[in-house]
């Protein structure tokens, strides 16, 4: 059974906002409470469906026993009520989901961050393959991507490279991305056409408003110094390019993409604050393992989740035991949904499995 006191909290808290919103409002108030109204739509309407499907259900199941309906009135109800029945199974199961408390981040914009592992050249290589496929799924879905900083190979690819994907739920899909991808293929140099196996890791962290983490401007060293690499004169004459250093912390993060050493500074600091939040929450996460294993992996970055391999054409996620023979298609970022489908699938399912066995 679904918990009706809660829907009918939800349906009353939903009447508030839109009550509310019909008021004078400060922006900021009208643009808290206009994203809370949007998170309760999809929930309130399915509770509204729900409580429709009820009354339908007890409609048929009424004509049904009636036995003043004739035979054929009282099989036609049955076999509606089975229909109606199935609906609202589908339907209880999307409304416990929709209960399930969210990732207050999952709505975030997500900060990329891809390193080179072990492979030399191969491996950087292998990191720009993973930059492109990302930053065509991106595209796919109608989100903006944009570099923040890196740092070329020697053969080309990227020994690292950070960058912003903006864009609504995309740390919800890209969250467990983070990890160590291996590819195994043949690299261009390889003249005896023997298999290599080189790895890159994924970080995908969300954007971090000033409100989630402070920062004491006296923790902070920050540099400027002049951006290396193309941008032409320009590049010679202005020390656009930021360091900044949580002393603190020991984080360290480097922007020099923007002409502009504010916009830089801006860059910085978002990336700081990532940082910072991702260590609290693996923090967090460490104090609770255990829990942690019944998860879609334990998002710890030394554990290999996914296997491309060029000369058979599949690519595998471990965490899931899913095998795709699109190998192609993944790194085109056309087929990557169907690994991130799978892997959200999976996560709902635990949360529901946990949720069933708290109740």
């Amino acid at each position: 059974m679904l918990p009706q006191a809660k829907l009918d909290a939800l349906v009353t808290r939903h009447a508030a906002l839109q009550a509310e919103l019909a008021g004078k409002l400060a922006p900021d108030a009208f643009a808290k409470l206009s994203r809370e109204l949007s998170e309760l739509d999809p929930i309130v309407e399915a509770i509204t469906r729900y409580k429709e499907l009820l009354r339908e259900i007890d409609d048929v199941v009424a004509i049904a026993d009636d036995p003043g309906s004739d035979a054929e009135m009282r099989s036609i109800a049955a076999d509606e009520k089975a229909s109606l029945d199935a609906a609202k199974q589908q339907l209880e199961d999307d409304i416990r989901l929709a209960l399930i408390p969210k990732d207050v981040m999952d709505e975030r914009n997500v900060i990329l961050e891809i390193r080179a592992g072990t492979g030399g050249d191969e491996a950087a290589l292998f990191a720009g393959d993973l930059f492109r496929m990302y930053e065509r799924y991106a595209a796919l879905r109608g989100w903006k991507t944009e570099i923040l900083s890196a740092s070329d190979g020697t053969m080309g690819g990227y020994k690292e490279i950070v960058a912003e994907i903006r864009g609504a739920g995309a740390f919800a899909r890209l969250k467990f991305e983070s990890g160590v991808h291996r590819v195994q293929r043949v690299p261009d140099t390889e003249a005896s056409g023997r298999i290599h196996t080189s790895a890159a890791t994924v970080a995908v962290l969300p954007e971090v408003e000033d409100v989630d983490i402070a920062i004491d401007d006296k923790d902070l060293e920050i540099d400027t110094m002049r951006s290396s690499g193309a941008g032409g004169q320009h590049v010679n004459k202005t020390e656009s390019a930021i360091r900044v250093k949580h002393v603190p912390s020991g984080i360290v993060v480097f922007v020099q993409e923007e002409r502009s050493q504010h916009r830089n500074r801006a860059k910085a600091m978002a990336m700081l604050r990532a940082r910072l939040y991702d260590q609290e929450q693996q923090k967090r996460d460490a104090a609770r393992a255990a829990e942690r294993r019944g998860q879609v992996g334990s998002g710890d970055r030394s554990e290999r989740i996914r296997t491309y391999n060029f000369p058979q054409g599949r690519v595998t996620d471990h965490r899931i035991n899913l095998t795709l023979y699109k190998l192609p298609q993944v790194m085109e970022g056309e087929a990557l949904g169907e690994i991130v489908d799978a892997l959200v699938t999976e996560h709902n399912a635990a949360l529901l499995a946990a949720e069933a066995g708290a109740a």
